[in-house]
């Protein structure tokens, strides 16, 4: 059987290791989840959406003859990561995960530690604050028992419907950004607390190298658990 790759994308990472498997004549597919509007073009052909789980990845996978799987999505999507995990042991393909090593509080971080996003809003239940909530816009809905901070949101497409945080600016931008901009974004808005996601990598890391800088404390929510699988850390190993 000819080798057939699914690229569960998404990531920066994914769309490098696409550059890597075009140019090497890879039989390859490329796929987007779909929750960005303007999501980056491949140089290989690409799919957008959900598959329904995963007996519908396991369904596409015997379909379309795929072969190998790389799960290079974002660390929190740890739904398509899991059903990545049960498709190929129900189908026989092998897995492998482009993942982004975590960030590691480094010496000036203030880091409080939480699970989840419900942590991450218990933490956030204390007199009103000026907080930079840098978790994307598919959680925002969470965050309304505490409506007493003023939030800066920086998202990459507008929320969908209203956003019930009545104290909030809205800045639409996409990465990578820089510390020195974050660094004066943080000082405009006289931000007190940063909330953001473990992602790792680089693109998105300014802020919590700005946050140091200027001793900004960070609420930052753990990695969700991921079972076992077998993982890499650049696209020249996939």
């Amino acid at each position: 059987m000819t080798d057939h790759l699914l690229i569960l994308g998404g990531t920066t990472e994914a769309t490098a290791l696409a550059h890597v498997l075009h140019d090497d004549e890879i039989e390859t597919t490329f796929s987007y989840a779909g929750r960005v509007a303007r999501p980056k073009r491949q140089p290989l052909p690409t799919r957008i959406g959900g598959f329904g789980g995963a007996e519908g990845l396991a369904d596409y996978i015997r379909e379309n003859g795929i072969t190998h799987i790389v799960d290079a999505t974002h660390p929190f999507a740890a739904q398509m990561s899991m059903n990545a995990v049960a498709a190929c042991a129900l189908t026989g393909a092998h897995l492998v995960a482009l993942t982004r090593q975590k960030w590691m509080a480094q010496a000036g971080d203030d880091w409080r530690h939480v699970p989840d996003i419900a942590g991450a809003v218990a933490a956030l239940s204390v007199p009103a604050q000026n907080v930079m909530l840098a978790i994307g816009r598919m959680h925002l809905d969470a965050f309304a028992p505490c409506p007493q901070h003023q939030y800066l949101l920086r998202l990459v497409d507008a929320p969908d419907g209203d956003v019930p945080l009545p104290n909030r600016h809205i800045i639409l931008d996409q990465g990578p950004f820089s510390v020195e901009n974050d660094m004066a974004l943080m000082r405009d808005h006289s931000i007190q607390v940063v909330v953001a996601k473990n992602a790792g990598g680089s693109g998105a890391r300014a802020k919590i190298d700005a946050a140091r800088a200027l001793n900004v404390p960070i609420i930052m929510i753990d990695r969700p658990a991921i079972p076992d699988r077998p993982e890499v850390g650049m696209p020249q190993e996939v």
